[in-house]
């Protein structure tokens, strides 16, 4: 039964490295009962200090690869006309043998008559160049071009200290990632409408492009991380922007905002002028790499300056998220 106040609270940034993931770590460490979703698929890391024990696991398909059969290709060279793409590739016989058995396919049984052996050309594809829109397939005059599932990753239901978590894992290379994404936080709200859990907790994908946009779309609540830098302050307008597109609550949090109070000062202004909420900043702490190394959040490790910070900013995005819907 679906949960009619379940908020949804993620943590974004302009680029990775800001401390997006260990803020939201910290954020499930005081949430109490919450689900915790990790939708940085790309680069998938909240697990470093969660330590979830993974439930159930399933595969993960986002589209479908060409592959030709070197048996029933006559290298009429259809595939490699019609590729917009530049996936298809000329070659010989015995190199599209190997070509296959490379990326980690052997050639299949022949479906259509002999095979020929005659010494025309013949075509590969490269699985990494390949779009996957089947076009290739579709006109191929032999059919000698299947068109099947590719597997990209892996998507989970764990356990965690802190309650339930959903997470994934893309292949290196692969692509898709949105979709992933969206399988992802599909997981994280059946498992909080099964179990009476009315917080999901995200930690989203960095930048402004397609896994981001899955990310935050239909959220409660953006927390954006940012660093006191120009870079830093050019990443947050971009954020911004975007959030601002999907009439999202905005929030701000400078990472450790000590470095620099100039530049902290700065997006403050900034955050003043777009109408955003300044949760607050985190000083600058050692103990915030030590807990990662013993793969704990701050919170729960130290008591020191960004511990405090962190709780504080814990508690003004509760409250705020409590002001939403």
């Amino acid at each position: 039964m679906e949960i009619r106040d379940m908020k949804q609270l993620i943590v974004i940034s302009g680029k990775g490295g800001t401390g997006k993931t260990s803020l939201l770590a910290s954020f499930a460490a005081q949430a109490g009962k919450a689900v915790t979703a990790d939708c940085d698929v790309d680069a998938a890391d909240l697990h470093l200090l969660l330590a979830p024990q993974i439930e159930h696991r399933t595969s993960f398909s986002g589209g479908k690869v060409a592959e030709i059969q070197p048996d029933l290709c006559n290298g009429c060279g259809t595939c490699e006309e019609l590729c917009r793409y530049d996936a298809v590739t000329k070659t010989s016989r015995g190199t599209a043998a190997k070509f296959e058995i490379s990326v980690g396919k052997k050639a299949r049984e022949r479906k259509h008559g002999a095979p020929h052996h005659g010494r025309h050309d013949l075509y590969a594809i490269d699985k990494i160049a390949c779009e996957g829109c089947g076009v290739c397939a579709y006109f191929c005059p032999r059919e000698a071009i299947t068109f099947d599932d590719e597997e990209n990753g892996e998507w989970y239901v764990s356990s965690t200290r802190f309650g339930p978590m959903a997470h994934a894992r893309l292949l290196p290379g692969a692509e898709n990632s949105g979709k992933l994404v969206t399988v992802v936080r599909n997981e994280a709200k059946r498992i909080a409408e099964e179990n009476g859990l009315d917080l999901i907790l995200i930690d989203g994908s960095p930048g402004i492009g397609c896994p981001v946009i899955a990310s935050v779309s239909g959220v409660d609540l953006a927390v954006v991380v940012t660093e006191p830098t120009m870079s830093g302050l050019h990443d947050l307008d971009r954020v911004v922007e975007l959030t601002r597109l999907f009439d999202i609550e905005t929030a701000v949090v400078v990472n450790k905002h000590d470095i620099n109070e100039d530049m902290t000062e700065k997006i403050e202004d900034f955050a003043k002028r777009q109408g955003i909420r300044m949760l607050g900043g985190i000083r600058y702490d050692e103990a915030v790499t030590k807990a990662q190394i013993e793969g704990a959040t701050v919170v729960e490790f130290s008591d020191g300056p960004a511990s405090k910070d962190v709780k504080r900013i814990w508690e003004r995005a509760r409250e705020l998220i409590a002001e939403e819907g």
